[in-house]
């Protein structure tokens, strides 16, 4: 036993040898703590798993640090089929001890297995809609789906307890009694079991004893005639009348055939409506269940047309956005064009940037375009570009020098954009945007030129550009 201020080992006395602090107390409820975990683990063995319950939690309310006892209290609920609350109490215990706990093995043992932790979720769904059904006064639908629960977890004792209350309310002795039988023998002392079995067993005498009564005067009705003599009673038996006529045979034969009718009125006919209306309601739950499915298949259906519908809506705007609307040559038609120029004639650049100007860059550089004909279009631009860019250029630095400050800065952006590369273009483009008055785009492009070509004369003429501006 260790010490709960210093962790330090005790020993005989009543305080810390190591820190000097009082244990008295402390020893008293470990102790305790210990007799409730033997005594639970004694219980445990000998199947009263309800009794092993209260005595594992009365221990771990005087130490609820007691590992083994919370593994084992997982264990019981476990071997009751309270599958939730084994769970629990085991993942608490490995958050207490998070190294060498056999918690660990219980808990991956359920989680490796999603088939088990399937039925674990099942099994909870049918017994809280068997508790539906019994607010709802469905009491033989209650029956028939605690019956399929325990078919497949025969362990669940509050399924059988709750199986046999609806036998003993529904005056069906014999079935809670082998219901009950059937939950004793997995908790043999569980209080509730054992106060419904006395019930049951009290019902079932006093349905014996009546039996026994009629049993018992019809014979001695049978055995004696009264009849009056005078002042006096005469009590004869049967076998002393004198013999009669032999006409009994009818009334025996009317009262057999009125005995008869009477007991199929009475026993039969009750059994088989009883009988006819269990079939009635399983085909009910067999008819809800398929509805259930029918309804979630619409529902996985539904989703699966909408995003047919989703993805056909975008390979229209894809189509769209590739297709001119104007009469002329569509995205794919000049991407088309030029890729057959690019193979039968690839020397003849001048054709070859003809046709690629006339492909939408912007469309080509679209996510939404498809991915083979932007690295179609890549591949073009490659070959390409650098020609495009040059045309471009001197378009462009000749309307710079003639002042025409518009067409200069719309081709020279076209060169900077075939060929990122072009520094004299990026350098004239930024002297258009000075020329014309445009401020700001004008010392965004010479920081661009200093940062794309740095330690170069255009730089530094770039860098004095951007001092004049900003002063």
């Amino acid at each position: 036993m260790q010490c709960y201020n210093c962790g330090a080992q005790l020993t005989q006395k009543n305080f810390c040898t190591h820190c000097g602090v009082d244990v008295s107390r402390y020893k008293k409820l470990i102790s305790f703590s210990n007799y409730y975990y033997n005594d639970g683990l004694s219980k445990a063995n000998v199947r009263d798993l309800s009794g092993a319950v209260d005595s594992l939690r009365q221990c771990l309310k005087y130490n609820k640090y007691h590992i083994e006892a919370r593994n084992l209290l997982g264990l019981v609920y476990f071997e009751m089929g309270e599958s939730v609350a084994a769970l629990s109490e085991w993942v608490i215990s490995k958050n207490l001890r998070p190294e060498k706990n056999i918690a660990d093995d219980y808990i991956d043992a359920l989680q490796k297995s999603p088939a088990q932790l399937e039925a674990i979720n099942q099994k909870s769904k049918k017994f809280n809609q068997a508790l539906t059904y019994c607010y709802q006064g469905s009491k033989d639908l209650a029956v028939i789906q605690l019956k399929k629960l325990l078919s497949d977890h025969p362990n669940f004792v509050q399924a059988h307890l709750l199986l046999a209350l609806l036998y003993i309310d529904a005056s069906d002795w014999e079935k809670a009694r082998k219901e009950l039988n059937r939950c004793l023998r997995i908790d043999r002392a569980n209080t509730m079991a054992l106060s419904y079995m006395k019930e049951v067993e009290s019902a079932l005498s006093v349905v014996e004893e009546g039996k026994l009564s009629k049993k018992q005067k019809q014979k001695k009705a049978e055995d004696v005639v009264k009849y009056q003599s005078g002042n006096e009673t005469i009590i004869q038996p049967v076998n002393a009348l004198e013999p009669k006529k032999n006409t009994g045979w009818l009334l025996g034969l009317l009262a057999g055939l009125s005995v008869g009718v009477a007991v199929s009125w009475f026993l039969i006919l009750p059994a088989r409506v009883q009988n006819a209306k269990s079939q009635l309601n399983e085909k009910l739950v067999a008819i809800s269940e398929e509805n259930d499915r029918k309804n979630s298949e619409i529902v996985s259906l539904t989703q699966q047309v909408e995003t047919l519908t989703n993805e056909n809506t975008d390979l229209r705007s894809q189509t769209e956005a590739l297709a001119g609307a104007d009469g002329q040559m569509t995205t794919v038609e000049a991407l088309l064009n030029a890729a057959y120029i690019y193979i039968e004639t690839p020397d003849d650049t001048t054709k070859l940037s003809e046709a690629i100007e006339q492909i939408d860059r912007d469309a080509m550089e679209s996510e939404d375009t498809l991915e083979v004909a932007r690295n179609l279009y890549s591949k073009l631009l490659a070959d390409t570009g650098t020609d495009l860019a040059k045309s471009y250029y001197d378009t462009g630095y000749k309307a710079y020098q003639a002042k025409d400050y518009e067409t200069a800065i719309e081709n020279l952006k076209k060169a900077v954009t075939y060929d990122a590369d072009n520094e004299e273009a990026l350098f004239a483009l930024g002297n258009s945007y000075k020329e014309k008055g445009n401020k700001k785009l004008a010392i965004e492009t010479y920081e661009k030129v200093i940062e794309l070509f740095p330690g170069t004369e255009k730089a530094r003429q770039s860098q004095k550009y951007i001092d004049q501006l900003n002063e």
